[in-house]
């Protein structure tokens, strides 16, 4: 008997595995939680937590080409490409051609 318990907890452990982290669970809830963001005024949901920059443009839909910047109070913050940032929802972002390397 004792093999059998050992393995129905085996098998809800890799039930859980990624599909657990996806689809919101309820013993999952530390995991990526779905939140909004704005970019370029559109909301895209995406789960919760740290990107670097230029993943977090892909998963929105900006071109890799383009710059992004978050709206913090009103003004905007140039984000690098290789910089992580976390996201918690509701924040708001704007892409923009590259512009050139000295002013």
């Amino acid at each position: 008997m004792e093999h059998l318990g050992n393995e129905r907890a085996e098998g809800r452990e890799g039930q859980l595995g990624k599909e657990g982290e996806r689809h919101h669970q309820g013993d999952h809830h530390h995991h990526h939680e779905e939140v909004t963001v704005t970019v370029d005024g559109k909301p895209h949901h995406v789960p919760e937590g740290t990107y670097v920059v230029s993943e977090f443009k892909k998963l929105v839909g900006v071109d890799p080409s383009r710059e992004l910047d978050e709206v913090i109070h009103g003004e905007l913050k140039p984000l690098d490409d290789n910089q992580t940032i976390h996201i918690k929802g509701g924040e708001v972002f704007i892409s923009h051609a590259r512009q050139g390397g000295s002013s």
